[in-house]
């Protein structure tokens, strides 16, 4: 090798004198503290016990002890949702490990960065079935960003170092290090920052100028446009470039499930969530566009309905900055790969360089998207039961929080209830489970989101199902100081399954009935529950004590609030389009719209 080719050849930094000495385990430790955490959740055990040790001195990381693995992972989630950076789960071997995959699946779907640290047996025991052995990174490749095995303590820095820049860069989502018990043990000079070599890994974040301006092109040109907007937007931090955009080219916007609050619900030019369950005006403004301007969406199926038949005269701008999602579902006629905060500045000001000479003239469409939300605004029936109504409750909570709250759901009716019923008007405000449709993540992502969010009220609005999956991160709430409010949706059913029977099985409920609400053995009994973990709790069952249940929890900061909120299980959600089929079959009520037998093949 000439000097020359040795010289370019990038070196660690030279040990010194100075450099300490750490065990692996000190230096995970030490490595979070210098990229900056603050806070993390987990649940030690045996192959991540040496961490433990140096942690419980480590003044700067607060490390909440949780009850189960995947309530780390979800207030992990729930951390970076509402905060912008990285949360941090750390679990143990094998089952500890493994009860972190349904978070870290979540996380890879909605994009969320987080880093999960698991502890791994001894190097010399890997492949021999050893007490509490998993294949964590074997079993996570599919659903991470990437995931590290390291064996050696002196890699640990680097590891974590770069498992960090690739969970926040880029398409942010999960990043798994899996350390084993020796490497933790052993000892390695600890040099920071250490050098981070990732071959092949090179996000795109500035755009082709030609497909700027084509795409600024086309929008002048549309007479029918839509921007379609994901939660990309939200991860890019690029809301005030997107109402720029949006208030240049004056066109209708739509903002997916993962979209909401990314553009404020009270502007003018929001039509709402489009999708299974979106507004009227927002599903068939997609469907009839000539138009459509993805930003930082997937073409997701919740959102097209039958992908062959969604949108079937509109052309298609797509921007991302996965290049893999680009043409993926639908075929762009313009893609664009690029941080959409820097796209949607160039392509506001290649538009204005565009129609300098003359302004779209797309009143047209306007008066046709105004009038179809004069003629189906959404709304809601009275149950006939003489039960509360859920999206009365939900309502509610949003208007007497304020839009400074934050709002954490579960899945299934509340969460499109809470989707559509609270007005959202900035980022980070809604949280939910949105790709992966994970039941229990609600309480757990609430609890990180107050965690990182100490100052604003943070709600977790949660259905009797999904509340029975993590409700014992309660306890975790109550002994650390975390004091949400969590809303139990209480119809004593898994609803929207229960929805669907009722729909498409003839009504036959099967397996569907949970007994906790009205008129049942109430098992489990949400305040006794609620009660034993130390949080306030209140059962509610007439709206007209609605109001003072919701004033008392933002009231009640001491202790986390649950309110056992007994509705209707006759309830639905609407609008609704069924599966399957074109967007255009939109349901705006049960008796509102073409038959369900009309679906296609």
């Amino acid at each position: 090798m000439s000097a020359d080719t040795a010289a370019a050849v990038p070196r660690p930094p030279a040990r010194t004198a100075s450099t300490p000495v750490l065990t692996g385990a000190e230096a995970v430790v030490r490595s979070l503290d210098l990229l900056g955490v603050t806070d993390v959740f987990g649940l030690p055990g045996g192959a991540i016990m040496p961490v433990y040790d140096p942690l419980m001195d480590d003044e700067s990381v607060r490390h909440i002890l949780v009850r189960h693995e995947q309530g780390a992972g979800h207030a992990a989630e729930g951390y970076a949702s509402a905060s912008g950076r990285v949360g941090v789960a750390i679990a143990t071997s094998g089952p500890g490990a493994t009860n972190l995959v349904t978070a870290i699946a979540d996380a890879y779907m909605d994009s969320v960065p987080i880093v999960c640290i698991t502890g791994q047996v001894f190097s010399t025991l890997m492949g021999t079935d050893a007490f509490q052995e998993a294949d964590i990174v074997g079993i996570t490749m599919p659903i991470t960003k990437h995931s590290f095995l390291v064996k050696r303590a002196e890699d640990i820095p680097g590891a974590l170092a770069a498992a960090f820049e690739i969970a926040s860069t880029g398409r942010p989502g999960p990043v798994l290090v899996d350390i084993t018990k020796d490497a933790q043990q052993a000892e390695a000079p600890f040099i920071w920052p250490p050098n981070i070599d990732l071959p092949g890994y090179r996000p795109v974040t500035k755009a082709h100028g030609k497909q700027i301006q084509a795409a600024a092109q086309l929008i002048d040109d549309a007479k029918k446009p839509v921007l379609y907007v994901g939660g990309g937007v939200i991860r890019a931090r690029a809301s005030e470039e997107l109402r720029s955009l949006a208030e240049t080219t004056g066109a209708p916007l739509v903002t997916t499930l993962m979209a909401r609050g990314a553009f404020p619900d009270s502007h003018p030019q929001h039509l709402g969530m489009p999708g299974m369950h979106g507004t009227v005006p927002a599903v068939l403004a997609l469907q009839e566009a000539d138009l459509i301007v993805a930003l930082g969406a997937r073409f997701d199926d919740r959102v097209t309905g039958k992908a062959a038949l969604f949108a079937p005269n509109a052309k298609v701008v797509h921007v991302d900055i996965d290049p893999a999602e680009i043409s993926k579902i639908r075929t762009a006629d313009v893609p664009i790969v690029g941080d959409l905060k820097d796209v949607l500045v160039d392509l506001d000001a290649a538009f204005r360089a565009v129609s300098r000479d003359s302004t779209p003239d797309i009143a047209e469409w306007w008066s046709f998207l105004d009038g179809l939300r004069d003629e189906f605004p959404l709304g809601y029936s009275q149950p006939t039961d003489g039960l509360m109504s859920p999206q009365y409750v939900i309502k509610r909570i949003g208007e007497l929080t304020g839009p400074e709250g934050i709002y954490a759901a579960g899945v299934g009716q509340h969460q499109m209830w809470a989707a559509q019923f609270i007005k959202y008007e900035r980022p980070n405000a809604w949280l939910n489970s949105g790709g992966a449709g994970t039941m229990g993540y609600s309480v757990p992502a609430a609890m990180g989101a107050k965690v990182a969010e100490p100052d604003r009220v943070v709600w977790a609005i949660d259905g009797d199902g999904c509340f029975q999956m993590t409700n014992q991160e309660l306890a975790t709430c109550a002994i650390n100081d975390i004091p949400i409010k969590v809303a139990i949706i209480n119809n004593s059913s898994l609803g929207m399954v229960r929805q669907w029977q009722t729909l498409f099985y003839d009504g036959r409920h099967s397996h569907t009935d949970l007994n906790t609400g009205h008129g049942t053995v109430r098992i489990p009994d949400f305040v006794k529950l609620a009660e034993a973990y130390g949080c306030l709790a209140i059962r509610v069952e007439k709206e007209e004590d609605v109001d003072a249940a919701i004033r008392t929890a933002l009231e009640t900061n001491d202790r986390p609030v649950v309110i056992d909120f007994v509705v209707s299980a006759d309830a639905m959600v609407w609008p609704m389009v069924p599966q399957g089929v074109s967007n255009s079959y939109v349901q705006y009520a049960r008796d509102h719209s073409p038959a369900f037998d009309e679906q296609e093949d």
